[in-house]
């Protein structure tokens, strides 16, 4: 491993010679770079990266892809093949393997079983794994021993499906990766404005005066969010960063598609860093507050929206009441931030008219995140910044489908309202007990309660609280199945018996017995549009994600019930027709979806219509968290190098931080690695503390990095093993990524 000094601004050279290295390595200049051109285009295929919206049409550059998107894209149309020969090994072998490693193994070629009485995957025909499932099913003693899991990559079409079949056989355990990422902006928002997601266009980004974006790196996990970001900054709009870590990516930007920029240098875009400490947001935001309505106390009449505080909102009084009555020495030590900094930002906040908050994991995986991003809501409604151009909440989601796969059912609590319409639609009544979410699932393995897991795309060992156990939950199964393009680390904890079906990836060919298939995704700002692959399958045995669901529910519920299975999977025009019938804004599905561009779904709170929430938006009162620790411990944040999408590594170098060739290290503040008595480059251990124990990650090298006191960060999955699964989200049961304390010693010696 090499260490260098991290860069000073994102894109630029850098990430052109890191796409062409990737696709070289990949899948060939040639075939990859032809294929780039087809990626997030009209008649073309979605990302199989991000979440981030693509511009309008009319506006919409020939390569509309990111460094990281080109990497999703060469990760998934390698040459390279996994092949029932090529992992003819044992278990316990595969295990030795890197994630890294095991993801360059290539893509899955054949079905693939782990029998009770074998110790490796061997081929298996797509019939007997479909009937080996549904006779397993059918054995349990009730539905709800089964969990259904879905990954944020799982088109609406397949994950509509996916919820459907689920449901008719009887359970809403529908845990999925938003449990684990966004699950507090949906509920934070849910409470305050009525509606979970986002209230803002990729246009309203046009508009806005001042961008604050808070626990977020858009330049390694939503790098295409930069040439927003750029366009906004050269037009005069003020960027403002909120994070423990000074990310590069939000200092500067070079645009890798820009002749001018990679000449000059780039664009500087945030205005002003907030260093803040690691769970310190909602101190610093009710900070901000402070600030407004002591400048509204100060200038009456001039700062505040009383018309839209009056007319649409309710509970201003009584959060004014309680910021007035918070001691500022309390928000100053609890944010890490000093009142000059503050005032700064805050002043930023006053004196732009319109107003845009991004966020993302580093607010959503706290004890306290729901009430952060309320906090959040607070602070948009002070200004009337919600519900009109340019103005409102930018929950910026990961996964490309993650906000779609929710929208279309995969919800462990379904509401009323949806259970209602499916069960007309199809004619049955669906289940009301609420399910498992991703934490309650691991329980559920391990207490015996759950005995058969599918995972619908994901890696779900990986991306998981509390690693260790999550093995022990999988490994003590009757069944696992996983649908997958590549091998990952879940699969090598199998149950007594397990599956791995090969699934099309999003840049391949669907063919179907109704001819070329197209699906259909939601982006981060609730827009609906077609994706259509490109390239031919890697393998004639692959099977879509609707045909794999379809072929499992007729080997589970049999013929002849509610819904024929078989022509669903030949045309998912039929499962879109079904959609529109059941989830509110889809009228003419089929159609609009195809459109250039796409559809938006509708958004109460976007048109200022609060009814969900009794008819007016809700401030609320919060009570500022405690976050000091003994002597010697630290709070550490799970991170992405920047090789890497979620749990997917795509190389061991992270060059925006300086890392190459390795990814076991831990970032430190200088200063505080020399109170803790230890040394630079260091071999280090980790040990996290909570209440349900101990956890320790051996063998990391510490590194100083400009973060705050008391804070260290690391890359996940390495350091999902230190997860507690007991220590989650108020209100979201989320868990605390961002938020684990942990102590640094020196490396035990190793046999």
């Amino acid at each position: 491993m090499k260490v260098k000094a991290p860069k000073k601004k994102a894109g630029g050279g850098g990430a052109i010679s890191s796409t062409a290295r990737s696709l070289r390595r990949e899948t060939g200049l040639w075939r990859g770079g032809k294929t780039l051109l087809k990626m997030n285009q009209q008649g073309g295929f979605d990302c199989p990266g991000c979440a981030w919206p693509e511009p309008s049409p009319d506006h919409r550059p020939r390569l509309e892809f990111c460094e990281n998107g080109a990497k999703a894209l060469a990760e998934e149309a390698t040459r390279a093949r996994a092949t029932p020969e090529l992992l003819d090994r044992s278990i316990d072998e595969l295990r030795r393997l890197s994630d890294y490693e095991l993801g360059h193994l290539g893509r899955l070629t054949q079905p693939m079983v782990k029998r009770a009485d074998d110790d490796r995957y061997r081929a298996i025909e797509w019939d007997d794994a479909l009937a080996l499932i549904g006779d397993t099913l059918r054995r349990l003693d009730s539905p709800d021993q089964a969990v259904f899991y879905t990954s944020g990559r799982t088109s609406n079409e397949a994950a509509f499906l996916y919820q459907l079949f689920g449901r008719l056989y009887g359970t809403n355990n529908f845990p999925d990766c938003s449990n684990m990422c966004h699950e507090s902006s949906g509920v934070g928002l849910s409470q305050v404005i009525g509606v979970g997601k986002g209230t803002v266009s990729l246009e309203d980004f046009d508009h806005a005066d001042a961008i604050f974006v808070i626990g977020q790196n858009p330049g390694t996990n939503h790098p295409r969010m930069l040439t927003t970001l750029r366009e906004a900054a050269r037009r005069g709009c003020t960027i403002v960063s909120i994070n423990p870590l000074r990310e590069p990516g939000l200092v500067k930007f070079s645009h890798p598609q820009k002749v001018r920029d990679l000449v000059g240098g780039g664009t500087a875009l945030a205005r002003e860093f907030l260093q803040v400490r690691v769970g310190g947001d909602l101190a610093l935001l009710q900070a901000m507050v402070k600030e407004v309505l002591e400048a509204e106390e100060a200038r009456p009449g001039e700062i505040l929206d009383h018309a839209f505080i009056r007319e649409q909102t309710t509970g201003f009084d009584e959060l004014a009441a309680a910021i007035g009555a918070t001691d500022w020495g309390l928000l100053l030590d609890e944010s890490g931030i000093s009142r000059d900094a503050i005032r700064r930002a805050a002043e930023i906040y006053i004196g732009a008219d319109r107003v845009i908050v991004c966020w993302a994991m580093g607010i959503t995986q706290h004890k306290h995140s729901v009430a952060t991003i309320q906090e959040v809501a607070n602070l948009l409604l002070l200004r009337g910044n919600m519900g009109r151009q340019g103005a409102g909440a930018c929950p910026v989601r990961g996964h490309s489908n993650v906000q779609g796969d929710r929208t279309v059912g995969i919800d462990h609590r379904p509401k009323d309202a949806f259970l209602d319409a499916l069960g007309a639609a199809v004619g049955f009544e669906p289940p009301r007990q609420h399910g498992v979410d991703s934490v309650g699932a691991i329980d559920a393995m391990l207490d015996g309660s759950a005995r058969v897991f599918v995972s619908m795309g994901g890696n779900f060992y990986s991306a998981s609280p509390d690693t260790d156990a999550v093995g022990r939950a999988l490994e003590s199964l009757r069944l696992t199945v996983h649908v997958s393009t590549k091998l990952n680390r879940a699969h090598l904890y199998p149950g007594e018996a397990s599956l791995i079906l090969p699934c099309l990836g999003r840049s391949e060919r669907d063919e179907q017995a109704g001819g070329p298939q197209f699906v259909t995704v939601e982006d981060s700002m609730s827009m609906v549009h077609a994706s259509q692959g490109a390239l031919p399958p890697a393998s004639p045995h692959l099977r879509s994600e609707p045909a794999i669901v379809c072929g499992i529910a007729r080997a589970t519920l049999g013929e002849g019930g509610p819904i024929d299975w078989e022509a669903m999977a030949g045309d998912y025009a039929g499962v879109r027709s079904l959609i529109e019938t059941v989830v509110p804004g889809f009228d003419g599905y089929e159609v609009r979806a195809q459109q250039p561009g796409g559809f938006q779904l509708p958004n109460g709170a976007r048109d200022r219509d609060f009814t969900a929430v009794g008819g007016r938006a809700k401030f609320t009162v919060h009570e500022v968290p405690r976050l000091a620790l003994p002597a010697g411990q630290l709070r550490l944040m799970t991170l992405r190098s920047h090789d890497q999408y979620n749990t997917t590594i795509y190389g061991l170098d992270d060059r925006y931080r300086g890392v190459y060739g390795g990814r076991r290290v831990i970032f430190v503040n200088p200063e505080e690695i020399t109170a803790l008595g230890l040394e630079p480059r260091q071999l280090v251990d980790l040990t996290s503390i909570a209440d349900d124990g101990e956890r320790v990650a051996r063998g990391f090298t510490l590194l100083p990095y400009d973060l705050p006191r008391g804070a260290a960060g690391a890359y996940f999955p390495e350091d999902n093993v230190l997860v507690p699964r007991s220590s989650v989200a108020d209100g979201s049961r989320t868990p605390t990524s961002k938020s684990i304390v942990i102590r640094i010693s020196p490396a035990a010696p190793t046999e």
